[in-house]
């Protein structure tokens, strides 16, 4: 049995001890460099590359310092949240789509989760811009819940159960607004909970989050999420747990606020159906890197990479009848041992003869559609490969 069980996954005890205490010294040294930041703001500040943008991730790398190794949960993304737009951000369960949230919002859970490398630039309105791998929690305090807001994955427990419902949405204004007066603060809540569709809103605003439903709990969170009208809304997984109409008219509510308060949305799903209907740009993830990007347009009617196309197969069709609904053979790589050549290749049914080299750049094919595929790299414009960051260097 015990030879049986030194496979991959077998880790010895003098192994276990080195991870441990390699995991120590970096997580130290980098939770230090995060301290030494606030001393200077020239660490933390820089300029957009494109002013039109609210946020630019240019080649950010999240690591997770676990156990049994280096988990590289985001490695090298890289796209852009242009104003005013909604970016859909989609791909299977672990392939770092809310890990990429949680960077942007220094909600990692740290020491053990860590921003490695890139810079994730947040447009200030003046031209600069902060690195929020960078910035100190003084700053963050400042940003979080005011100029970027989180609408969270789970309505049924992202209410604290033992605060009333006015309570919590008070906290969030009287913080970015300590000069509001308790009535002004008040009639703000009452406002938004007008804003999100609630009826009875002075009723709701002294009820309990165990007395609503899921739907109007999610009208709740996108109240908090919304009270200090933030220029950059992350929603993840809006509508999970609730029913289809709900659904709609969770989805409706963010799009009509989206508009009146001017924001741009990071919208996270797993579903094509939301994505197709609500956002102007796609982002595909997979195993933590982005395979390919560009409007919904391209994404859905001239998908590129095999991941996306074997996406959109997967995907049931209103009037189609099949026996059985296509699955992409194969599962995803071990995100601890991440291989040297393309994440997708040992599942694509579309391999040619470059798949066997290095991981493929990105290689742009039209003005706004970029893909991470060899197929491409005659017909497109090499824009560069993803950057891994090199622990043992940190």
């Amino acid at each position: 049995m015990a030879e049986q069980g030194k496979g991959t996954s077998y880790i010895s005890g003098k192994e276990s001890r080195r991870i441990t205490r390699f995991n120590r010294r970096v997580t130290r040294k980098l939770e230090k460099q995060r301290a030494d930041a606030s001393k200077d703001p020239k660490l933390y500040t820089t300029k957009m590359e494109d002013p039109e943008n609210i946020v630019e991730f240019d080649n950010v790398c999240t690591y997770f310092f676990s156990d049994v190794g280096v988990v590289k949960a985001v490695d090298g993304v890289n796209f852009q949240v242009p104003r005013h737009s909604t970016v859909g951000i989609v791909g299977e369960s672990g392939c770092g789509k809310s890990v990429t949230s949680l960077s942007l919002m220094q909600l990692l859970q740290r020491p053990s989760g860590q921003t490695v490398g890139g810079e994730i630039r947040f447009n200030k309105g003046d031209g600069s811009a902060y690195n929020i791998v960078n910035t100190p929690n003084s700053i963050m305090e400042k940003i979080r819940g005011n100029q970027i807001s989180m609408i969270f994955q789970e309505p049924m427990t992202a209410l604290n159960p033992v605060f009333r419902i006015g309570e919590q949405i008070d906290e969030v204004i009287e913080l970015h607004n300590p000069d509001m007066t308790e009535e002004k603060v008040k009639a703000r809540s009452l406002e938004m909970l007008d804003m999100v569709g609630i009826a009875n809103k002075e009723g709701v605003y002294n009820m309990y989050p165990h007395e609503l439903s899921g739907g109007m709990r999610q009208r709740i969170c996108i109240a908090i999420a919304l009270a200090c009208s933030p220029s950059l809304i992350i929603a993840d997984e809006p509508t999970t747990a609730l029913d289809v109409t709900i659904q709609a008219q969770i989805l409706d509510l963010l799009q009509n606020l989206k508009d009146r308060l001017q924001s741009s949305i990071m919208l996270i799903t797993h579903d094509l159906g939301v994505v197709a209907g609500m956002a102007d740009y796609v982002v595909v993830m997979y195993a933590g890197r982005v395979v390919e990007k560009g409007t919904a347009e391209e994404i859905f009617h001239h998908p590129a990479h095999p991941y996306t196309i074997g996406l959109m197969k997967s995907k049931p069709v209103v009037g189609q009848k099949v026996d059985k609904l296509y699955n992409i053979p194969g599962s995803v790589p071990n995100p601890v041992a991440m291989p040297d050549y393309c994440y997708f290749r040992d599942r694509c049914e579309m391999q040619c003869a470059r798949c066997s080299g290095k991981y493929p750049p990105e290689i742009r094919i039209s003005g706004t559609h970029v893909v991470s595929c060899w197929r491409y790299m005659e017909e497109g414009k090499v824009l560069g490969y993803p950057k891994s960051v090199d622990v043992s260097t940190l």
